[in-house]
């Protein structure tokens, strides 16, 4: 029954991970490459210290002040020295460190755990994905809402 399924059995192991020091474009181009929307924030040790998700990317990216434009005798005019600190803004935002980006660690699971486990901690604290840890807290692999989706259809198509 899916509800009993350890995570183990859905979860990914091949987890891309990044570190705090790491350059936020240089994360955006890997999670495109690997097409997903977030992984963990690990530091030298492989403790998890923080998530990181396209959302906080946007987030960063919603910092930057657009440039201030006016309306004169019906002509539209932008003003120089916004365009300046818009083109400050980006370069920064761009510029920046995954660890000052990222998100809170969230909530962690054992391999043990249930599907059903994820899916209540999931629902409750309105994650996307879960880190998944062994007994020494080591990083062995991350469960998405997608993988618990995926289990669900699986087990619905094999009981047909």
């Amino acid at each position: 029954m899916l509800r009993e399924l350890p995570v183990r059995e859905v979860m990914v192991s091949d987890v891309l991970t990044f570190a705090p020091g790491d350059n936020v474009m240089d994360a955006m181009r890997t999670m495109l490459v690997r097409d997903v929307d977030g992984a963990p924030v690990v530091d030298a040790d492989g403790t998890i210290v923080g998530l990181l998700s396209t959302a906080d990317l946007i987030v960063e990216e919603a910092r930057v002040h657009l440039p201030t434009v006016i309306a004169l005798l019906g002509a539209y005019i932008e003003l120089p020295s916004s365009k300046k600190q818009f083109d400050r803004d980006v370069e920064k935002a761009l510029g920046s460190t995954v660890g000052e980006v990222m998100g809170d660690a969230a909530p962690t699971l054992s391999p043990d755990d249930t599907v059903e486990q994820a899916a209540t901690i999931m629902h409750e604290q309105g994650a996307d994905r879960l880190p998944v840890i062994d007994e020494s807290g080591s990083l062995v692999g991350i469960v998405a809402r997608g993988d618990i989706v995926r289990a669900i259809v699986n087990e619905q198509d094999a009981g047909k």
